[in-house]
Formats: structure tokens, C-alpha cells, sequence
């Protein structure tokens, strides 16, 4: 986690709706173990579309005609430390097959969380889910854990109260449903990114290569970590379990360390096998500092740094402050930059307004030269 990332609530408290308290603590703290009841599902219907447009669930309202305000750039925000700072979500998408000859991405948008939550769950506060699913092998493994993902997350018996049990509790239900159910592709798998938000806390989870990067007044700050099979970690876990990595593939055959489904090579449940379907967590509490947030498949990173994507994200949104013309921005960046990749690209805002504009202070300072050093110069120059 880079430097400058709001990593821990306001007063010690996580503030998401549900419970107050140290959240994390309890949840490393705190082991239980729960018998996952598998479940049937249907086949998901297959959709090859070179291109895929989401709508949100909530539209985006008339934004201010007013100039954006000014950030001097060095000094800290006012109310950065605001504990009444409420982020307000609106978000846009967009996706593009690219060269390959199948579509395989999928994604979901929900900004109003309240309306997918049972109200025994006793949500208060907003809230909101976003995820991206980069299949292969088929489309059938991640339009599944599109379909499923969030209703596993919601039914768990640790949600709301051990947030992070749950998610991962989801991953592994979804990956073990895709193993049992006979009318989806074994072969099919996904990697899956979900961005989970109540309140002001933000739950990221990550399983697989896609990114989710946060803007934070102009800095990326990257919010997960891409599990290829070169990376160091995965590495020295792979090989620990007598796993090889061919030209950046686990055992020549895949791409990614992490994912959900590809049972054709995990082998049997309940096995330690070199492809995991466990997600890595990073935790953000939003302050008002947190602008946006980009959430792409590793199509998009492949040619991008995170950096130039959130330079462009700020720029484009101070322009027409609209997230859906920004992801196209996005796609359209990637495919002149020639991704050999699907390409699906979200981009989540926590305010209605556009990013302030930033301005480097101006020093009061005044500089001045002695004479002697004026007489040096006069020769330099009479020199030349």
C-alpha cells in the first residue's frame, strides 16, 4: 500500500452501516470454520457481443455549473479527517472485445447497495459493489460468479458482522458450485476483482490480475496486487508445491495464479493445488481526498500504467465529470495502445462534483543576487 492511503477509521471506528468497532481485528482474531452448502444453478446464457454497455442502477443527477474548487497541492485538506464525510457513488462502464475472437469479460455495477440487501440484515447506512470477471475458457465461469457472487456475500452467516469471512466464504462457494454443477464448463474460469463499500469503508478483493487503482487527489494508489505466476509470492508458492512456471504460465498453462473454477486443473476438492481461488483483501476508509476509483482487467494494465490511468480519469472527469466517458476513454486508449486482450474498464466516483482543480503554491520569497555574483554574470554572458 503506497504512502498517504487512509488505512484506518475515524476515532477507531469502521463505520459501515452495520457495527462500529475494530473490524479487522475481530475478523484475524476470531476463527470459524462453517460447512459450505453447495448449491445448483442453471447454465448462465452465453454472450459473445464485441461490445458491452452496463447501465447504473443510479443515474447520474445535473452536476454543478459552478468552477470546480482549487486544491493547493502540499497542504492537507481541511476535512480530510472529517468524520461526517459521507461518499456519495455514481459510476460508469464500459467493454470491448478487442482482437480476440470471444467476449469473456464480465462486470457489475450497483451504487445503491440498499436496494439488493434484505432488511434483517439491518444495512443503515448507503453502500455499493462493483466487480470485474475476466473469464477464460469459456464465458460460462464468469458470468456464474457474476450472477452469484454478491447473493453468496449476502447470505453468508458472517454478514455483516465479519465482512471480510464472508467475501471469502463467497469465493470459495462460488469456486466449489463451479465444480459441481454439470451444466457448466469444469474447464471455464475467471479471475474476480469486487470492490464492496459500507459506509465509508471499502473492501477490496482480489482473485486473479485485474487492478483496482484509487485516485487520490492526482496519485494512484493501487489496491491490489496482480497475481501472475512470475510474481514473487505466487512464485515461491507455486514452487514450494512442485509447480513450475513456463514463460510467465503456471505449468505452461495458464496465466494467472489465482482464479475461480478451472478444475481441469486444480484436480480434486479439498487438494492443495498450485491454482487457488483465495482472494487477497485491502482495506481503504474513504475521506474526502479519495476522488475515484478504476477497477480494469489485466487488459487494460498490460498497456497502462496506473498512474497515466488515473491522470487521464482526473483530466477527462474535470472536462465533462461524466465516469461512463471516462471508461470508454479508457478502452479506447488501451485498444490504439494494441491490447491483444477483452477489455472491460469501471471507473466509480465518491462525489457528484468534478476533482478540484490543483495548483502549485506560490511562494512569497523574494531572490535576490549579490553584486559580485552579478559581476560574474555579466562576464559569462560577455563571453559568450
Amino acid at each position: 500500500m503506497a504512502p498517504g492511503t487512509n488505512m484506518s477509521p475515524c476515532n477507531g471506528e469502521i463505520e459501515n452501516g452495520f457495527y462500529k468497532g475494530n473490524m479487522s481485528a475481530i475478523e484475524e482474531n476470531q476463527e470459524v470454520s462453517d460447512g459450505l452448502s453447495q448449491s445448483n444453478a442453471g447454465k448462465p446464457p452465453r454472450n459473445h457481443s464485441g461490445m458491452r454497455h452496463c447501465i447504473s442502477q443510479a443515474s447520474l443527477g445535473a452536476t454543478s455549473a459552478l468552477e470546480p474548487n482549487t486544491v493547493m497541492l502540499g497542504l492537507k485538506s481541511p476535512s480530510s479527517d472529517n468524520c461526517a464525510y459521507v461518499p456519495i457513488f455514481r459510476s460508469g462502464s464500459y467493454s470491448e472485445m478487442g482482437p480476440k475472437q470471444y467476449m469473456e469479460d464480465e462486470h457489475i455495477r450497483i451504487d445503491n447497495l440498499r436496494e439488493q440487501v434484505d432488511e434483517s440484515k439491518g444495512l443503515l447506512s448507503q453502500g455499493a459493489y462493483y466487480g470485474v470477471f475476466d473469464g477464460h475458457g469459456g464465458i460460462d465461469a464468469a458470468s456464474f460468479t457474476q450472477n452469484n457472487l454478491l447473493n453468496f456475500i449476502l447470505e453468508d452467516s458472517h454478514f455483516p458482522s465479519m465482512v471480510k469471512k464472508a467475501v471469502r466464504n463467497a469465493f470459495q462457494k462460488a469456486d466449489n458450485t463451479l465444480a459441481d454443477t454439470k451444466s457448466l464448463d469444469s474447464s471455464s474460469g475467471t479471475t474476480a476483482l469486487i470492490a464492496l463499500i459500507l459506509g465509508r469503508t471499502m473492501l477490496i478483493a482480489n482473485a486473479g490480475d485485474s487492478r483496482a487503482v484509487l485516485g487520490k487527489r492526482g496519485r494512484a494508489i493501487e489496491l491490489s496486487k496482480d497475481h501472475k505466476p512470475n510474481a514473487t509470492s505466487e512464485k515461491l508458492r507455486i514452487e514450494k508445491l512442485g509447480g513450475v512456471i513456463f514463460d510467465g504460465y503456471l505449468n505452461g498453462q495458464l496465466s494467472v495464479a489465482r482464479a475461480l473454477g478451472d478444475w481441469h486443473i486444480k484436480g480434486a476438492k479439498g487438494s492443495k493445488g498450485l491454482l487457488i481461488s483465495d482472494p487477497e483483501f485491502e482495506e481503504v476508509v474513504l475521506s474526502e481526498e479519495d476522488e475515484f476509483l478504476i477497477i480494469g482487467c489485466d487488459g487494460l494494465w498490460d498497456v497502462m500504467s496506473s498512474q497515466y490511468a488515473v491522470t487521464i480519469v482526473r483530466k477527462e472527469l474535470m472536462l465533462h465529470n461524466d465516469p461512463e466517458k471516462c471508461s470508454k476513454f479508457l478502452v479506447k486508449e488501451a485498444l490504439k495502445r494494441n491490447c491483444c486482450d477483452n477489455l472491460t474498464v469501471l471507473v466509480i466516483c465518491f462525489s457528484p462534483d468534478p476533482p478540484p482543480r490543483i495548483e502549485i503554491p506560490k511562494t512569497t520569497r523574494r531572490r535576490s543576487i549579490s553584486a559580485e555574483g552579478l559581476d560574474l554574470l555579466k562576464g559569462v554572458l560577455s563571453d559568450i
